[in-house]
C-alpha cells in the first residue's frame, strides 16, 4: 500500500495551547533565533517564563532555535552553541556540563514510514552529565547519551551512547573510550 500523506493526522499530539505556541514562536524568533539580541540573561528569563527548567550558568549563543521550552530541562553550566536546533516535540533533558556545539540538532520527533499516513512518532532525548555533541551532529529521538559520551562532528546518533564512549559516523559507532585527565 502506498504512502498517502493526505491521511496524515496528528490530532493526538497536544504540545500546548495554540496561543502559547504562537507566542513562543514570536519570542523565539525575536530573542533566541537571531544574532541581533545578545543578552543571555534575558533569553534564559524568557525560556524559564515559558516553562523551561534551567540550572545555573547556561551559556546560550545566537541563533538557537527551541521548539517548546516547556519540554526542556537543562542542568548547570551547559553550553548551547550557535545555530543549535532543539526540536523537542518530546522531553529533552540535558544534564550538568553538557555542550551542544554549533549546528547540533536534537530531533525528538520522527515519522513512522511503515504507516500509510506517515504517523508522527515522539520520543524523549536524554544527555547525561558531561556529554558533548559535536558541531552539526544529530541526536535522534529515544537516544540516551550516557555520562560524558561524545558524538563527533557531523555524526548521527540513532541509538543510545555508552558512558565515556566516543562515537563517529552515520549511524554513529563507538570508536574509542573517552579519558578525561
Amino acid at each position: 500500500m502506498p504512502v498517502d500523506l493526505s491521511s496524515y493526522n496528528n490530532d493526538w499530539y497536544k504540545p500546548g495551547a495554540s496561543w502559547k505556541r504562537a507566542l513562543w514562536y514570536c519570542m523565539n524568533a525575536l530573542f533566541l533565533n537571531t544574532a541581533f539580541f545578545p543578552f543571555g540573561a534575558v533569553k534564559i528569563f524568557l525560556l524559564r517564563s515559558f516553562g523551561a527548567k534551567i540550572g545555573e550558568g547556561l551559556v546560550l549563543k545566537p541563533h538557537v532555535n527551541i521548539k517548546y521550552p516547556w519540554l526542556l530541562v537543562v542542568g548547570d553550566h551547559c553550553w548551547i552553541g550557535e545555530h543549535v536546533w532543539i526540536d523537542n516535540l518530546g522531553l529533552v533533558t540535558l544534564g550538568n556540563n553538557v555542550c551542544l556545539s554549533q549546528g547540533a540538532l536534537l530531533l525528538s520527533g520522527n515519522h513512522d514510514f511503515t504507516k500509510t499516513g506517515f504517523d508522527l512518532r515522539v520520543s524523549k532525548i536524554e544527555l547525561e552529565d558531561g556529554v558533548w555533541i559535536g558541531a552539526k551532529a544529530v541526536v535522534c529521538g529515544g537516544v540516551i547519551a550516557g555520562s560524558h559520551a561524545v558524538l563527533s562532528v557531523g555524526s548521527v546518533a540513532t541509538t543510545s551512547l555508552e558512558p565515556y564512549g566516543i562515537y563517529r559516523g552515520n549511524p554513529a559507532e563507538k570508536v574509542k573510550q573517552r579519558v578525561i585527565q
